[in-house]
């Protein structure tokens, strides 16, 4: 009845409920339990909670000191209209404001106008920095940048990626035919099998309701996916959230590749910040169905997505190994107090 201390904040172009780890349960069965209760899951309207019916606005993001970094971030994926919370893929939206949650809970102090946090990932084992607007010590969340898909503007958080440690290309191959469709499996943050548009009888340029509205491309799909978890290494994957799935076409606005990204099941109406980078890492790749449609060659790429674009930078070495990544995002607290689960 005391309820939990809770944040919720816009990261990106996804909205989620921040939580330091200490005001949750420490077993993960009862940690889980208490998160569909708060999110009010699982129902699709998600209407005894404070979830928002969607998989972009039904988001966790757990936050904690850090024994390698200044904080460790553990991502949860909560269900909707399914009893399920998933530790099995990384988020990069609610990462933009991992930053900022850090320095309110009192984490990490702000050090000077510009405040720049060490971010390990704990889903991938990765690290990421991000540089918020501090001034005066406190965080700073109006701003002049602008980002595709989030009305009006917000500060800036440049999102730096340090190199993957797990293999770029998962299945070992830049190219697999998975049911007679090329496709790239690859990894730069976030599992995503690349595959070009035209080859599912669509043209990459549909709206995301149209898309879901087309139940055999969803059922093929949903065969290329599965099969694709196993060729990754990620097992049965029919009950998570990995790989994504990025169909892709020639950039039709001045873009670098247009895109349209399931996750897994629901087409996103924007596109991931970890999976556009991953995208890009595969328009710098020669051969793969993005690379032979992409329009520019790096390392500034901008994808192209429902409603609007995203830009992301993307360094490869001369062997094709990643020497870096890195992004421009925008993050706003919306509500911070307790939160009462059902």
């Amino acid at each position: 009845m005391s309820g939990v201390r809770c944040m919720v904040m816009r990261g990106g172009t996804s909205k989620g409920a921040y939580f330091l780890a200490e005001d949750l349960p420490t077993d993960p069965a009862a940690r889980d339990d208490l998160l569909l209760r708060i999110m009010g899951s699982p129902d699709e309207r998600q209407i005894d909670g404070i979830g928002g019916a969607h998989p972009l606005t039904s988001k966790v993001a757990v936050v904690s000191a850090s024994a390698t970094a200044a904080v460790d971030y553990l991502f949860l994926q909560v269900g909707v209209d399914a009893a399920t919370v998933s530790d099995r893929q990384n988020c990069g939206n609610l990462l933009a404001g991992i930053a900022g949650f850090a320095v309110e809970r009192g984490l990490v102090p702000a050090g000077g106008d510009r405040t720049t946090v060490r971010i390990r990932m704990v889903n991938s084992d990765s690290v990421a920095t991000a540089t918020i607007a501090t001034p005066g010590g406190v965080v700073d969340y109006a701003g002049d940048t602008a980002i595709s898909g989030v009305p009006g503007t917000a500060a800036p958080v440049l999102l730096d990626f340090a190199a993957p440690t797990g293999a770029l290309l998962p299945t070992g191959s830049t190219v697999d035919v998975i049911d007679d469709v090329p496709v790239t499996c690859v990894d730069n943050g976030m599992a995503v099998v690349v595959l070009p548009a035209s080859a599912l009888d669509v043209t990459g340029y549909e709206t995301p309701a149209e898309l879901e509205a087309d139940e055999r491309l969803r059922a093929r799909l949903e065969r290329i996916r599965l099969r694709a978890g196993e060729l990754m290494g990620l097992g049965d994957v029919t009950a998570t959230s990995v790989p994504k799935l990025t169909l892709v076409a020639a950039p039709r606005d001045g873009g670098t590749i247009a895109t349209r990204t399931f996750i897994p099941h629901r087409c996103h109406t924007s596109i991931g910040v970890l999976g556009a980078v991953t995208v890009a890492t595969a328009c710098a790749l020669p051969g793969t169905p993005a690379g032979d449609l992409a329009d520019g060659g790096g390392p500034r790429y901008r994808i192209e997505h429902p409603t609007g674009h995203l830009d992301v930078e993307v360094e490869l070495g001369e062997t094709g190994a990643v020497r870096r990544s890195g992004v421009v995002r925008t993050a706003r607290k919306l509500f911070d107090g307790v939160v009462f689960p059902r």
